[in-house]
C-alpha cells in the first residue's frame, strides 16, 4: 500500500476488494478424459500454464476445454468477459483479461471488474503490483496467494475517463518496449552465426588466406589422435562420495564454454593419491563423453583457476601430449561445427548417448603449421572479443529495457503520464466524473449484482 501514496488527489487508494469480486476457480478429475475438451469446443479453462510464456492482453481459451461433464463436476465458474484473470500459485502474478466467458482451474483468484473499471487499465495495475502479490503468499510446497489475501491487494482508482486514457498510453509505451526488445533479441543468434562462420574460417584456411606465402592450408593431414592423447577419467564409487574433499568432474558439470558446480560431488582427498594423474590444471580442455551434444552446443569447455581443484571422472576426457598441435587451436577445431557434425552420427547407446575416446582420437583433421595455429588463434580471439563486446552491451540494453517497464508501469499509477491531461481535462476529473463519484456507483452496482454462482454454459465462445 505504500508504494501508491504519492498518488494525484483527484485518485482513491483502495484494495482490490473494494472494486471487484474475487472467485477461485476449480478442476474436475484429472484421470477422466471426458471431463475435458479440445480448445474452442466446449467451456473455455484456463491454468497458469496457459499463461506461462503468453504476452497478449486478451485470452479466449487454454489448452483445453472443459466439458459440461467437467464443469458440472467441478468448483469452476464461469467468469464474465472483461474478468482479470490472475495467477494464484505456480507462479504468482499472470494475468490476461477474458475476452469471452472463461471458466480457470484453482490456480487463479479471477477478479470480476464492475462497470467502473476499464479491464485495461486493471490489467495493467495487476501487473505493476506483481511483486506485492508475491510477497503476501503463503504456503511451504509452493506460494499461493489465498481469496483473503487477493482482497487485501491495493488497488488505485483514478476516474474513469483518466483510466482509459491511462491504458491507451501504455499500450502505446509497452509495444514500444516490446518491439524494442524483440530487435536486441534477434542480436543473439547474429553473434551465433557470426562466432560458427569465424570457426569455419579458421578451420577452412580461409581466415588466414591472405596471411600465408603458400596457398596450401594443412601442414600435416591425418586422425586427431597423431597429434594429441587423452585422459578418460575413473569411475569413483558412488557410496565413497562425501560432503566435502575434491570435486569430481563429471559431464553435468560441462557446459559449452564453462563449468558450473551447482550439482557436485566431492571424493575424499586421502583416497585420490593414485589418481593424481587425473587432477585437472588450469586451461586443461575438457570434453563430456555421455550426452557431449545439448541444444546450445558441444560440451566442451576449459579449466579457469576458479573451478580447482577437481578430479576427472569416468566418460570425461582431458586432452594432453600435444604434439605439433596449439592447444588453442584444439579448442578452436573441437568447437567448429564439423566436430560436432562428426560427434552426432558416431554416438552410441540409446538411454545415453555417448562416444568413445578411440571415436574422439580418430576425428580427421587438416593441421597448418604452428606459426599459421598461432595466427588463427589470434584472430578468433579478436573476433570473438568484438562479438563479446557487442554482446555484452546487448544483455546491458536488454537489462534496461526489462526495467523500463516496471519503471512505465510504476510512473503511470502515480499519475506521471496523466499529468498534463489532467490539467487539460479539469470537468473529467471532478464533480460525476470524479473518482467518488465512481466509487459509489461501484458500490450501488456490485450490491444490486447476485454473488458469483455456478452458471450452466450458454454458448460457446472462442
Amino acid at each position: 500500500m505504500s508504494e501508491h501514496k504519492n498518488i494525484p488527489a483527484e485518485w482513491l487508494q483502495l484494495t482490490a476488494g473494494d472494486i471487484a469480486d474475487i472467485v477461485a476457480g476449480g478442476t474436475p478429475k484429472a484421470g477422466d478424459p471426458n471431463n475435458f475438451a479440445v480448445p474452442g469446443t466446449q467451456i473455455p479453462w484456463l491454468t497458469p500454464a496457459d499463461l506461462s510464456n503468453y504476452s497478449d492482453k486478451y485470452i479466449a481459451h487454454g489448452a483445453r476445454d472443459l466439458s459440461q461433464q467437467g464443469y458440472e463436476s467441478s468448483s469452476a465458474k464461469l467468469m464474465p468477459a472483461g474478468s482479470l484473470l490472475f495467477s494464484s500459485r505456480a507462479p504468482i502474478g499472470y494475468v490476461a483479461i477474458a475476452t469471452n466467458e472463461i471458466s480457470t482451474n484453482q490456480g487463479f483468484k479471477s477478479f470480476v471488474l464492475p462497470s467502473g473499471v476499464n479491464p485495461s487499465y486493471g490489467y495493467y495495475f495487476l501487473r505493476s503490483i506483481r511483486h506485492i502479490a508475491e510477497s503476501m503468499g503463503t504456503g511451504t510446497t509452493f506460494k499461493e496467494i489465498s481469496g483473503a489475501n487477493a482482497k487485501k491487494l491495493p488497488f488505485v482508482l483514478p476516474p474513469l475517463a483518466e483510466q482509459k486514457v491511462i491504458a491507451d498510453k501504455l499500450d502505446a509505451l509497452l509495444a514500444q518496449v516490446e518491439s524494442t526488445k524483440a530487435r536486441l533479441d534477434r542480436i543473439p543468434p547474429i553473434l551465433k552465426r557470426f562466432r560458427q562462420s569465424v570457426l569455419d574460417a579458421a578451420v577452412s584456411g580461409q581466415l588466414t588466406r591472405g596471411w600465408r606465402n603458400s596457398k596450401e592450408f594443412g601442414h600435416s593431414e591425418g586422425a586427431l589422435g597423431k597429434f594429441v592423447s587423452i585422459d578418460i577419467g575413473h569411475a569413483f564409487k558412488s557410496k565413497e562420495f562425501s560432503t566435502d574433499g575434491i570435486a569430481l568432474l563429471r559431464g553435468q558439470n560441462i557446459e559449452p564454454g564453462t563449468l558450473r558446480w551447482s550439482d557436485t560431488k566431492f571424493f575424499p582427498e586421502g583416497k585420490l593419491e593414485e589418481f593424481s594423474h587425473l587432477f585437472i590444471q588450469e586451461d586443461d580442455i575438457i570434453l563430456a563423453m555421455d550426452r557431449p551434444i545439448i541444444s546450445s552446443g558441444l560440451k566442451l569447455a576449459r579449466a579457469k583457476a576458479k573451478d580447482l581443484p577437481c578430479v576427472l571422472v569416468q566418460r570425461v576426457t582431458r586432452f594432453k601430449e600435444f604434439e605439433g598441435l596449439v592447444p588453442d587451436y584444439l579448442y578452436i577445431l573441437l568447437q567448429d561445427i564439423s566436430f560436432i557434425n562428426y560427434i552426432q552420427p558416431n554416438q552410441t547407446g540409446s538411454d545415453i548417448p555417448h562416444i568413445s575416446g578411440k571415436q574422439i582420437l580418430a576425428y580427421p583433421i587438416q593441421l597448418p603449421t604452428v606459426e599459421e595455429q598461432t595466427e588463427i588463434v589470434r584472430r578468433v580471439a579478436r573476433l570473438f572479443a568484438y562479438a563479446d563486446r557487442i554482446e555484452q552491451q546487448v544483455n546491458n540494453a536488454l537489462e534496461r529495457v526489462n526495467n523500463l517497464t516496471q519503471s512505465i508501469l510504476a510512473k503511470a499509477f502515480r499519475g506521471e503520464l496523466t499529468e498534463q491531461w489532467r490539467k487539460e481535462n479539469p470537468e473529467l476529473i471532478s464533480g460525476e466524473n470524479s473518482a467518488e463519484a465512481l466509487l459509489e456507483r461501484i458500490k450501488a452496482e456490485r450490491a444490486a449484482m447476485k454473488p458469483a454462482r455456478k452458471a450452466r454454459r450458454k454458448s460457446a465462445k472462442a
